[in-house]
């Protein structure tokens, strides 16, 4: 997976445990695309200052995912859903019992 594709999963999934500094400024940094200096001159801090905050966030959400895996078993649940679609896209299942098993996964897939 992209690192910043991660890091926005990592973020949406755990950023709710973050201080509302960290969350501004991982956010602006990592999901706004705001440079190191831009961010240290918006934040009045220096660009060491900044790029040590981010990674220490990063650091936090990887431990978080690594302890809950809330990433993973999402991403997890996404495919089989996505498969079992597919299986009745496919013909695979058949019956009356198809059309509600679609329904089913795309109940499961909009809720994720």
């Amino acid at each position: 997976m992209e690192k910043i594709v991660e890091q926005a999963m990592l973020f949406d999934f755990y950023g709710e445990l973050l201080t509302e500094h960290q969350k501004q400024v991982f956010g602006d940094v990592i999901l706004g695309d705001l440079s190191l200096s831009e961010a240290a001159a918006q934040y009045g801090v220096s660009r060491q200052g900044i790029h040590d905050l981010v990674r220490r966030v990063d650091a936090q959400l990887r431990e978080y995912e690594s302890k809950l895996h809330l990433v993973e078993r999402f991403l997890k649940i996404r495919k089989e859903a996505l498969q079992i679609r597919q299986m009745c896209e496919d013909g695979e299942v058949v019956g009356t019992g198809a059309g509600s098993v679609r329904q089913i996964c795309d109940r499961i897939l909009n809720e994720l």
